[in-house]
């Protein structure tokens, strides 16, 4: 039983379980929820799984229904799910020991994906570095930004910076306004570094750490470096032409700002489908065509062993070269004059098919308990999966079999793909034969 819980497929699920709990029995104390009396158990449990699953879907008003105690419980959450409770527990060790167990860079391995293990500890360093680096970075601009443009009390904008700062390196969405940062919508100064921060924080650590060895030796850089830096820049860029072709016409929501706001609109939201969840353009508001583009890029997501969530672009853009090479005949898969190995391709679809059957069942059930179209509810689930946080605005109207059903959602896409690619990985069968080859028909 002890052998079968050290598994990393199965530490990494526990562990933000165990941090689930702990935020949801903190969030039901009294002191946390502004007025007399407790939260109810699901909002509880709703509001500790989005913060810990860094998604950002609220069924409650952050700022007017959670006390300062409440919302320090969520940006704790926010940061130990960022972070990874497992890379967290790994890091200290290293701190305390300064020595790393195989079974301990096996479980770090499981969070962060680095293909060596002897990188484990540079990688565990390099996270600590960053998250503090980044956050410390954008938190006192924000703040300065909050106080002197806006007027904000210095305690208040200190707070308010921070908790953004957090949030936004972390891809949670999580935010102390009501509106989220639609008030700074044409605020390039402050929506800047939310960016600046969500990309950092979503590329992924195992490419920041390739990337600080050899940043000026673009030849040196990994297949899985290139290809993620190509495709988050490719995706950005897409996102952004996309929102701003749809919603810059007279009825979009950005028909009616300045040309500079517009740019700023559409790069803003294109860079929170990359799973941050904050929105400075009323969500609810967009074109059809601008949905089904922002359910795209909230799918794919961001990179690997980062804060981002989605499948990641890494998965996307392995199963799309295969395809790519299946249509030209060739008989490998290639990228920079390197071969992915069937392996690969085959942990690919089957994260892609895995996540694609999770949305569906979730869509199902809920347009089955509600009157919401299947345009919102693709929208929601899709936002739960791929632990985005952006919604049309249905989310509180929800009932409770709806919301558990995205709680349950947003914990798979959490920490699903890490069990399932850590499953694949470990897990090898080899049999002492073969079977006779058959090619069915297809297509």
């Amino acid at each position: 039983m002890r052998a079968s819980l050290q598994h990393p497929a199965r530490l990494v699920p526990l562990a933000f379980l165990s941090a689930i709990a702990i935020g949801t029995a903190l969030l039901l104390l009294p002191i946390a929820k502004v007025g007399p009396g407790g939260t109810d158990f699901i909002t509880a449990l709703f509001t500790a799984t989005s913060a810990v699953c860094v998604t950002g879907l609220i069924v409650v008003d952050t700022p007017t229904y959670w006390t300062a105690f409440g919302q320090a419980v969520i940006l704790a959450l926010i940061q130990v799910g960022g972070f990874g409770i497992m890379t967290g527990s790994t890091l200290l060790g290293v701190l305390i020991s300064r020595r790393l167990g195989l079974r301990t860079r096996i479980i770090a391995q499981a969070e962060t994906r680095t293909l060596d293990l002897g990188d484990v500890k540079g990688v565990l360093r390099l996270i600590f570095v960053v998250t503090i680096l980044v956050e410390l970075t954008i938190w006192p601009v924000l703040t300065v930004r909050l106080h002197w443009s806006y007027g904000e009390p210095l305690s208040l904008s200190i707070w308010n910076g921070l908790f953004h700062s957090v949030s936004a390196f972390n891809n949670a969405g999580f935010s102390t306004y009501s509106d989220s940062l639609i008030g700074f919508a044409d605020d390039w100064l402050f929506l800047g570094p939310i960016m600046l921060g969500v990309i950092i924080g979503g590329i992924g650590f195992p490419v920041l750490a390739d990337l600080r060895r050899t940043l000026w030796r673009p030849s040196k850089w990994s297949v899985h470096t290139k290809i993620t830096l190509l495709g988050t820049a490719g995706l950005l860029v897409l996102g952004t032409v996309s929102v701003f072709a749809y919603e810059a016409m007279a009825n979009g929501v950005l028909g009616m700002l300045t040309f500079p706001e517009r740019i700023l609109g559409a790069l803003f939201h294109s860079v929170m489908t990359r799973t941050a969840g904050f929105n400075a353009i009323d969500v609810g508001a967009l074109q059809p065509e601008t949905l089904v583009v922002t359910n795209v890029l909230m799918f794919i997501g961001g990179g690997s062993a980062g804060t981002a969530g989605g499948i990641k672009v890494s998965t996307a853009l392995v199963l799309m070269l295969a395809v790519w090479a299946e249509i030209r005949g060739e008989p490998d898969t290639i990228a920079f004059h390197r071969r992915f190995s069937a392996d690969v391709q085959r942990q690919a679809l089957t994260l892609i098919v895995l996540a694609i059957l999770a949305v569906a069942l979730a869509t199902l059930h809920l347009l089955s308990v509600t009157s919401f179209t299947l345009e919102q509810v693709l929208f929601e689930t899709i936002s739960a999966f791929a632990t985005v946080g952006l919604s049309t605005g249905i989310t509180g109207d929800l009932p409770p079999s709806a919301e558990l059903t995205l709680v349950a959602l947003m914990f798979v896409g959490r920490v699903g793909t890490i069990t399932v690619a850590t499953g694949l990985a470990l897990k090898r069968s080899q049999r002492p034969y073969r079977y006779p080859e058959e090619r069915p028909i297809v297509g």
